[in-house]
């Protein structure tokens, strides 16, 4: 293991980290706010950190696949151990562990949160909130490698382990060149968000944290009512985008480079979209009642659809007292998630699609065991090792799930508030049912629990294995 390299980097995190929390600095200042010098205080205790790990130097820049797997998993945690100094320092959490509960939760896209009524907060720390979606939405790494070339070694290892998805790849060549272009799509899709949300009457502030919130697919919102507050066209923006982000990024880039048929080919977007469009279809039919008009519940459908698939965890509406179907649909919905190579969370719709496959063959071979049967995705074979992983992977988020469930359980609430609490944290996606619904949070749970939740959070946005790494013995060997 080079450590003198993870050292390096994750001192590269931090002073990257201080440079963030510049701009909550400015949006402090621009409204006089006290909470100013939390964060000056926060970006220099960054900057002091990073600077002292970046002058540990190492004269072998080689990097293989535990480094690389190493250095994501401890950048998220040192980042969100720093991230949340804010929140203590101002006051607006005090206990640590709730801070830290909110900054993995911002980090993660997760949007689950501990506190109560977000009005009453200032809007440097709301910025802050959705701000930190907007970093780990594309990736940590992913945004430190688009900006600083970090010379030798295999830098694809970082993409790999902090992009999502069963397999990763590079659009181009070189590594740094897939991150800036990863990133400019990304950006230039939040501003037009950004744009089409301040046309519809959206002050800035709002406009910004919404897009930012949407595009990270985390759903800290600037209201206590989430996104139901606002106009219809707002909702409808924000549900198209939802969408949008969770689509694989590199449908994007196919576009761009005016590939269209290789894009629209890919399997995982039909299924995403048809999934989407069911979906949407059978809770409308199932809630219909519950609204004034058909348009209005067709309306809240597919806003929640989007909201639940994409892991956003906006809400127009508490789908706590929808009917039992429709929920049940929306707590699959959690487990699906989005699509690989897109900011959403869960299992990702290709791993779904390449283990229904699977079921498939094995049923063919079981009826004609002399017969030969192939996956193929987009007309191409998928290979035992990406099928493997998938396999191992689904055991292991399972086996997670159910000893996060069996902790959390000695806090004494009810089955469905921890079971939806454990997916909705390790789907990244926010909201869960009961008292984790989309009017609650999850302040009363115990500071274990929370705990386990972050933990929870963690995996579940670097896909589990960058994080049981750090857990392994044979990673530390040399």
């Amino acid at each position: 293991m080079n450590y003198r390299l993870i050292f390096n980097v994750l001192g590269l995190t931090l002073m990257l980290e201080a440079a963030c929390l510049i701009l909550p600095m400015i949006c402090a200042i621009y409204y006089g706010e006290a909470e100013l010098w939390a964060f000056v205080i926060a970006s220099a205790i960054c900057l002091a950190a990073g600077s002292l790990l970046k002058c540990i130097r190492t004269k072998n820049h080689r990097m293989y696949a535990k480094e690389g797997f190493a250095m994501v998993s401890l950048s998220w945690i040192f980042m969100s151990l720093f991230g949340a100094i804010p929140f203590v320092i101002s006051g607006t959490i005090p206990n640590y562990i709730d801070a830290l509960f909110e900054t993995v939760s911002g980090f993660t896209t997760t949007g689950a949160t501990i506190l109560r009524d977000v009005e009453v907060l200032p809007k440097s720390i709301l910025f802050w909130r959705s701000f930190t979606h907007w970093i780990g939405g594309m990736g940590v790494l992913v945004f430190l490698v688009s900006l600083v070339k970090l010379s030798g070694g295999n830098n694809l290892y970082l993409l790999k382990a902090e992009s999502t998805g069963p397999s990763v790849g590079k659009l181009v060549p070189k590594v740094q060149a897939t991150a800036k272009i990863l990133y400019g799509i990304y950006t230039t899709l939040t501003v037009v968000e950004l744009v089409l949300l301040l046309f519809g009457g959206m002050s800035f502030f709002e406009a910004i944290t919404t897009a930012m919130g949407t595009a990270g697919t985390g759903g800290f919102g600037v209201r206590n009512s989430s996104i139901a507050g606002y106009s219809s066209y707002i909702q409808v923006v924000v549900t198209v985008f939802m969408l949008i982000f969770g689509v694989d990024f590199s449908i994007y880039y196919l576009i761009l480079i005016r590939k269209f048929s290789t894009a629209f080919r890919s399997e995982e977007l039909r299924w995403y979209l048809g999934i989407v469009a069911v979906s949407i279809i059978l809770i409308c039919i199932n809630v219909v009642g519950t609204f004034q008009s058909v348009g209005e519940a067709l309306k809240h459908s597919a806003f929640q659809v989007a909201s639940i698939i994409t892991t956003t965890g906006f809400a127009t509406d508490d789908f706590n007292l929808w009917p039992e179907f429709s929920k049940v649909i929306l707590v699959l919905l959690m487990f699906v998630g989005a699509c690989a190579g897109s900011t959403g969370g869960g299992m990702k719709v290709s791993r779904i699609l390449i283990a229904t496959k699977t079921i498939i063959k094995e049923l063919k071979i079981t009826a004609h065991p002399k017969s030969t049967h192939k996956i193929t995705i987009n007309g191409r074979m998928v290979e035992h090792e990406t099928i493997r992983s998938i396999n191992v992977y689904m055991i292991a988020y399972f086996v997670i799930f159910a000893a996060s469930l069996l902790l959390i359980s000695f806090d004494n609430f009810n089955f469905t508030a921890n079971f939806t609490a454990v997916a909705a944290t390790i789907n990244n996606i926010g909201p869960g049912l009961d008292m984790v619904g989309p009017t609650g949070n999850f302040a009363d749970f115990s500071g274990l629990s929370k705990i386990i939740f972050v933990l929870d959070m963690l995996v579940g946005r670097l896909e589990v294995f960058p994080m049981l790494i750090l857990f392994s013995p044979y990673t530390w060997k040399k």
